[in-house]
C-alpha cells in the first residue's frame, strides 16, 4: 500500500504531505482544485513520463517521494534484485526529482535508477485508472492481454513456454530464409573454407618449424663454403706444412718452459702460453669433428627449400607467422562446423524449421486451451459483477479467432463481445457499448483482476463520471469491495462513492501572496458529513442534505456489518 506521499513544487502544489491508510481513501473537492495533480504525482513516482511543465512556476525543480509497503511478489522481488535494490521491512522509498534543466533524478531505497527500472518496479505497485481508462476496452488488441490477466497463475507459464518455442522457431526460420536466399554465396564460401582447410591440414605446420628449417637451410646451402673454410682453418692451425700455428706455439711454449724456473714472471708467461696451446688444440679437434660430420644431401636441401617456400606462402595468405596461420586454421574449422560441414544441409535445416513450428503450434494449442478455460470462468465472473452493477441483462462473451500465422502472444485473436439488450445479437464491445457501460465493464474486470494482479494500490480517477442513483451506489459498493484486498484511492464527485471510503480527504485551492496553492485536509466525522452534504446539494448546506449524508454513512456501516 501507499503509506506516505510527499510533493514539493509540483504544478500548483507548493508543498504537500499525505498519509494514507489501508482500505479505501476518497479525495473530493472542487473541479480544478488539484485532485488529479496528486494522481499525476503518483503516476510519475511509478515511472510515468516526466516533463518540465510539471515544475511549479518560479522553482528550479519538483520533488516527489512515496513510501510503499510491499505485498509478496516473486516477480517484483526479481526485478528489485536485478536492479540491485535492497528491501528492508518490506518497504520501498521512491524519490524523484524533475529539474528545470532537464535532469531527472530517481532513487529507490537510496539506489540511483533510471526511468525504465522505475517503470518496471512501478507496474507492480500502483494501478491507475482514469476517466477514460475504459478506452483500454476500445482497443481490441488489449483484450488478449486482459484475458491473460484473468488467470495469470496458469497462463503466464504457458505463455512463457510458447514464447520460448516461438523464438526458436523464428530464429531457425530466419536462418533457413537467409540460407535459402544466399545459397550460392553460402556454397561458395563453404567451398573456399573447405579448400583452405584442406590446404592447411596438408601442410601440417608445427610451431617453431620455420626457424629450425631456416637454420638447416643456411647450413645446407653453404656446404661448400663451410668445407673449404674448415679445411683451411685446420691446415693453418695444424697442417702438414712447417710453421703451422700449433707447431709454432709449441716451440714458443718449450722455450718459455726452459726458463720458467728462473723467475715467477717467466713461469706466468709459460702458463699463459700453455693455456693458449691446449685451447687451440681443442679448437683443432672441434674443427675436425665438424668437418668429418659434414655431408651434402641435395635432396634434403631441395625439401627444406620447398618447405620454407610453402610456409612463407601460407603466411602471406593467412597470417604473418606459423602461429597466426594455425589460428586461422582453427577459425576455418569452427566456421565449417557451424555451417554444418556438409551435415546440416538445407534440407536438414528445413526439417528443423518444421519441427520447431510443430513444437510452437503444440505450445500454442496448450495456451489456447488455457485461455478458453479462463475465458469461460471470466464470463461467469463478469456476469456476476454486472448483475451487481445493474447490467444484469447484459451478456458478455469472449470470441476466439485463430490467427493466420503464429504470433508473439500465441495463435489466438481474442475480442470481447456483449449483448446489452434482450433479443439482440452479441456484437463487438468496441462497437456498441456506451461510455457508462464501458465504465461498469471495466470496473467489473478490475474487481476480478485486482485479486490476480497483487497490486499494492489501485487508483480510480473519476471513473464514476456520468452515472447517478442506484448505479452510482452500485459502483461505490464495488469500489469498496475491491478495497478489502487492495488499497484503493479514488477521486470522485459522487457522494455515494465518498461515503463508502475508510478515509476522506478534501482538496481545495487557496491564494496566498498572489499564488495559487493546493491544500489537502483529512476530514473528521463531522466535516465529512458536511462535505457529503455539499456534494449532494451544492454549495448551500441544508439540514436535509446533512441528514441525507448521515444516511449514506449509516448505510455503509450497515453494509459492512452485513458482509
Amino acid at each position: 500500500m501507499l503509506q506516505e506521499l510527499s510533493i514539493q513544487n509540483f504544478a500548483i502544489i507548493s508543498e504537500l504531505n499525505i498519509s494514507f491508510t489501508a482500505g479505501m481513501t476518497a479525495l473530493t473537492g472542487e473541479t480544478g482544485a488539484g485532485k488529479s495533480i496528486i494522481i499525476d504525482a503518483v503516476g510519475l513516482l511509478m515511472g510515468g513520463r516526466g516533463s518540465q511543465d510539471y515544475i511549479r512556476a518560479g522553482s528550479d525543480k519538483a520533488v516527489l517521494q512515496g513510501l510503499l509497503t510491499l505485498q509478496s511478489s516473486p516477480a517484483l522481488s526479481e526485478v528489485l534484485e536485478v536492479a540491485g535494490i535492497v528491501v528492508e521491512d518490506e518497504q520501498l522509498l521512491i524519490h524523484r526529482e524533475l529539474h528545470r534543466n532537464g535532469r531527472n533524478v530517481i532513487r529507490i531505497n537510496g539506489m540511483l535508477v533510471n526511468a525504465t527500472t522505475l517503470k518496471k518496479v512501478g507496474r507492480f505497485l500502483v494501478d491507475i485508472h482514469g476517466q477514460n481508462e475504459h478506452q483500454e476496452l476500445m482497443q481490441v488488441e488489449e483484450h488478449l492481454r486482459l484475458l491473460d490477466t484473468a488467470d495469470q497463475q496458469t497462463i503466464t507459464p504457458l505463455l512463457a513456454n510458447y514464447q520460448a518455442a516461438f523464438t526458436t522457431y523464428q530464429q531457425l526460420a530466419r536462418r533457413y530464409k537467409e540460407r535459402q536466399t544466399n545459397e550460392q554465396i553460402w556454397a561458395q564460401r563453404r567451398d573456399m573454407l573447405a579448400f583452405q582447410l584442406q590446404e592447411l591440414q596438408a601442410a601440417d605446420l608445427k610451431p617453431g618449424e620455420e626457424e629450425q628449417l631456416a637454420v638447416e637451410y643456411q647450413e645446407l646451402s653453404n656446404y661448400q663454403d663451410v668445407v673449404e673454410a674448415s679445411h683451411k682453418a685446420s691446415d693453418l692451425l695444424d697442417g702438414a706444412w712447417d710453421g703451422n700455428a700449433l707447431e709454432t706455439l709449441g716451440t714458443a711454449l718449450r722455450e718459455l718452459e726452459s726458463i720458467e724456473d728462473l723467475s715467477p714472471k717467466y713461469a706466468r708467461l709459460a702458463e699463459q702460453v700453455r693455456d693458449v696451446f691446449y685451447n687451440l688444440k681443442d679448437v683443432v679437434v672441434g674443427i675436425g669433428a665438424v668437418r668429418d660430420q659434414l655431408t651434402f644431401e641435395p635432396e634434403r636441401l631441395a625439401f627444406v627449400d620447398e618447405r620454407l617456400n610453402l610456409i612463407r606462402s601460407l603466411e602471406q595468405k593467412y597470417g604473418g607467422t606459423i602461429l597466426e596461420v594455425l589460428q586461422h586454421q582453427s577459425r576455418v574449422e569452427q566456421e565449417l562446423l557451424e555451417m554444418g560441414d556438409g551435415v546440416a544441409s538445407l534440407e536438414q535445416l528445413a526439417h528443423d524449421v518444421r519441427a520447431a513450428q510443430v513444437a510452437t503450434q503444440k505450445a500454442g494449442t496448450a495456451l489456447t486451451t488455457a485461455r478458453q478455460t479462463a475465458a469461460a470462468a471470466l464470463v461467469t465472473k463478469i456476469h456476476a459483477q454486472l448483475q451487481d452493477l445493474h447490467m444484469g441483462k447484459a451478456t458478455f462473451s469472449v470470441h476466439f479467432a485463430e490467427q493466420q500465422r503464429l504470433g508473439r502472444y500465441g495463435q489466438d485473436d481474442v475480442e470481447f463481445y456483449i449483448q446489452t439488450n434482450l433479443g439482440e445479437q452479441a456484437k463487438p464491445l468496441v462497437k456498441i457499448a456506451s461510455g457508462g457501460e464501458l465504465s461498469r465493464i471495466m470496473l467489473a474486470l478490475k474487481m476480478i483482476f485486482s485479486r490476480e494482479q497483487g497490486i499494492a494500490a489501485i487508483i480510480f480517477d473519476e471513473v464514476d463520471t456520468g452515472v447517478s442513483g442506484r448505479v452510482a451506489q452500485a459502483i461505490a459498493e464495488k469500489i469498496a469491495d475491491i478495497s478489502r484486498h487492495a488499497q484503493v484511492l479514488t477521486i470522485t464527485h459522487l457522494p455515494q462513492v465518498a461515503a463508502v471510503a475508510d478515509q476522506h480527504f478534501f482538496i481545495q485551492k487557496q491564494e496566498v501572496a498572489g499564488r495559487t496553492n493546493t491544500q489537502v485536509v483529512e476530514l473528521t466525522s463531522a466535516e465529512r458529513i458536511d462535505e457529503l452534504a455539499r456534494m449532494l446539494s451544492g454549495n448551500e448546506l441544508t439540514p436535509a442534505a446533512q441528514a441525507n449524508a448521515r444516511d449514506l454513512l449509516a448505510h455503509e456501516v450497515q453494509r459492512k456489518n452485513a458482509t
